[in-house]
């Protein structure tokens, strides 16, 4: 494993020969090249945001800001939180080099990891259907301009789809499985060439729009009462636009929208050389870009709704409006980009090493992605993702008791010093109970208590007050409560040397 000035607190050792085949293959090694620069990191986040449900979430939560101003204090504040976030489950991706499943056998076990992994590889294959649908459904709208397609989008039905839509589904998806076939140096390029792109789409998109409507827009001229209904109806928020309440939830509801890369961010930063260079792609791709791609996307809703006189949320909808064809091209293509980027970056690598973890002796990370990617074109009939927005606060409460017991674990028991080779032997000391740690677990399900059910199954008055929180209620329980039942210390603490070796 490659050490830099920033790794001095972790073990340095590498699995060597005492690995077991149970949970070592090459893909889920530590990380031997380490390419990935600030600009890589950078763009990670570009390409994670810069989606068609990432527009949607912003203009959703533009919304219930009310107005421009609220909105960016808001986002701003959430952005703030997801850099702090990230960079700390960055750095022990950059100290270790090894992918989230990998990481998760610290706290979980070395076969109780597969858990958490396969909760994060649910969340992902959900959503690389859901982006591959909404990418096809932006190359939908540009062909139906035409007669011909339009004509087999009108006539045609299969498995609850038009023809065309299922032809546009298929050629998105293919196109995403040619990319992840070359493996993680191709994602890096890939990635670096489309979040520039997709910034430059969105800033036409808002300048175009501006200019029809004769003026920058910061709101959207609604009644205050039918304001918060369709915020209701878009985000699942119970709250009156432009108060104090709603400028949290829009914060709390943005960090948890990156609820899942919280988890696996690591699977990116192994292949960052150092933290000087994490931290720079993340205060440029987080705070920064998160942002300004937010104010784009409010100015953007705020002059459709001048232009076409009703609120828009869907980028693809907006420019499908648009006269220039070439306009409405340039849009569809890159949309189409841009879930590319979002899918191959949040939704692809993580199932890919997820399930690889599950039986790495025959499952390796092209496998494993392709496995990710069959099970959501089977999902396609079901179009389970109809609801997303609402299946944002859904994913971030099953999410937050497993993040709470990770940091907790490797910050405040291990203090930032793990023996790596021992994470791939089945009898080292990451075994725990049978190679699982009944601990992990038992926080974890109490955690996911207040994060999940109450919210949905308790009083009606806590899931509207804490339901945009109940990430960081998750986090919070399951991290305290694991502290404490694990008294504080760690055997691996104890065992290791001054220099965090085995």
């Amino acid at each position: 494993m490659t050490t830099t000035k920033d790794t001095a607190s972790t073990s340095t050792s590498t699995p060597g020969s005492e690995h077991s085949p149970r949970l070592y293959n090459d893909d889920l090694a530590p990380a031997s090249e380490r390419k990935w620069g600030a600009f890589s990191v950078f763009n990670v986040w570009t390409s994670d945001v810069h989606s068609l449900y990432g527009y949607f979430l912003a203009a959703s939560l533009f919304l219930v800001a009310g107005g421009t101003f609220k909105f960016i204090i808001g986002i701003g504040v959430g952005s703030l939180v997801i850099y702090w976030l990230m960079t700390l489950i960055g750095k022990a991706g950059v100290r270790t080099g090894v992918p989230y499943p990998v990481l998760a056998r610290a706290s979980f076990g070395t076969f109780g990891a597969n858990v958490p992994a396969l909760v994060r590889a649910v969340v992902a294959t959900f959503w690389y259907g859901a982006q591959t649908s909404a990418a096809a459904g932006a190359i939908v709208a540009f062909l139906t301009r035409y007669s011909g397609p339009r004509h087999l989008h009108e006539t045609t039905n299969l498995l609850g789809h038009s023809g065309l839509e299922v032809v546009c589904f298929l050629g998105v998806w293919a196109a995403q499985l040619l990319i992840i076939s070359k493996g993680m140096e191709t994602v890096r390029r890939f990635q670096d060439f489309a979040g520039p792109v997709v910034w430059l789409m969105m800033l036409v998109l808002a300048v175009a729009l501006s200019v029809k409507a004769g003026a920058l827009s910061f709101s959207v001229d609604m009644p205050a009462d039918k304001l918060a209904t369709l915020a209701k109806s878009s985000t699942g928020l119970s709250v009156t636009p432009g108060s104090l309440a709603a400028i949290a939830a829009i914060a709390a509801t943005w960090v948890t929208y990156f609820a899942a890369l919280f988890l696996n961010f690591g699977d990116f930063a192994r292949f960052v050389p150092d933290e000087k260079t994490l931290r720079k792609g993340n205060v440029w791709g987080l705070p920064v870009n998160l942002i300004l791609f937010s104010f784009v996307a409010a100015l953007t809703t705020a002059a459709a709704s001048k232009v076409y006189g009703q609120v828009i949320l869907e980028p693809a909808e907006i420019s499908a409006k648009f006269d220039s064809v070439f306009l409405v091209l340039l849009a569809a293509l890159t949309f189409a980009v841009a879930t590319l980027g979002i899918n191959v970056v949040a939704n692809f690598v993580s199932p890919a090493f997820d399930f690889a973890n599950l039986a790495p002796k025959y499952i390796d990370f092209r496998r494993g992605g392709l496995l990710a990617a069959v099970i959501a074109l089977l999902l396609y009939p079901l179009h389970p993702w109809d609801n997303a927005p609402s299946f944002v606060n859904a994913i971030g409460s099953t999410m937050g008791p497993i993040f709470g017991v990770i940091v907790v674990d490797y910050y405040l028991i291990r203090k930032s010093r793990i023996d790596v080779a021992a994470l791939y032997r089945e009898n080292g000391e990451f075994r725990f109970q049978g190679g699982w740690n009944i601990r992990a677990f038992a926080a974890a399900a109490v955690g996911a208590v207040f994060s999940s059910l109450l919210p949905v199954y308790g009083p009606a008055d806590y899931g509207a007050t804490l339901g945009p929180y109940s990430w960081f209620i998750g986090v919070a329980v399951s991290g305290l409560l694991y502290l404490a039942v694990s008294g504080g210390r760690s055997r691996s603490v104890a065992a290791l040397p001054a220099d965090g070796t085995a």
